[in-house]
């Protein structure tokens, strides 16, 4: 019996400790990309928030969360809805949502409007976008993966982040020649006020 307590007893403690070291390494990787990051700490920590607040809210409609498909990305404050939904009136349902959420700066309703898309057109958009993300970053050393985000619904690649024009302009030429992109929408901002517009 005092052989299977002791075995049970080291067992649970090197499961609470790869727990630990998760936890540790978790932190340290969010810390980095915080680091990297052009927005602000509080910006970041912010859009995770407004993220699960969507979240959270979305989910309190049973049959919006049942009838829909819907993907939620925040950046700067900034939030992006797509996926599809059966009715306009049920698109109209996410923005009054994107709308009760405190300090979110403007909402872009990308939704369409139509039946919830295939597991298979799922993981095409996101091999797509693994595809545009590899390109960018091998090609753009001096961006990082916390700095653009790619979103891809249905062939459709959305584009955000804090770029000057001309890294938008790359961005863009890569996600536009990428196999099997239907067509791009730049959503990009450009802290700096006085880069020429191209």
């Amino acid at each position: 019996m005092k052989l299977v307590t002791s075995a049970l007893l080291i067992i649970l403690s090197l499961y609470l400790l790869s727990g630990c070291t998760a936890a540790v390494v978790g932190g340290a990787v969010a810390g980095t990309s915080v680091a990297l990051d052009k927005r602000t700490t509080g910006d970041y920590v912010e859009d995770q928030n407004i993220k699960a607040k969507f979240t959270h809210l979305y989910y309190q409609d049973d049959k919006l969360a049942e009838t829909t498909h819907i993907n939620v990305t925040s950046y700067n404050r900034q939030i992006l809805i797509t996926g599809e939904a059966p009715t306009e009136h049920d698109k109209q349902k996410l923005s009054n949502i994107a709308n009760q959420i405190k300090n979110v700066r403007k909402h872009f309703n990308e939704v369409s409007i139509g039946k919830v898309s295939s597991m298979s057109v799922r993981t095409n958009d996101s091999y797509i976008t693994s595809k545009i993300k590899s390109s960018v970053f091998s090609r753009m050393s001096e961006l990082d993966g916390a700095q653009v985000k790619v979103v891809t619904e249905s062939g459709s690649v959305f584009l955000m982040g804090l770029v000057t024009r001309e890294q938008g302009n790359q961005i863009t030429e890569i996600a536009r020649t990428t196999n099997g992109v239907k067509r791009v929408i730049k959503l990009f901002e450009y802290p700096n006020p006085q880069d020429p517009k191209i």
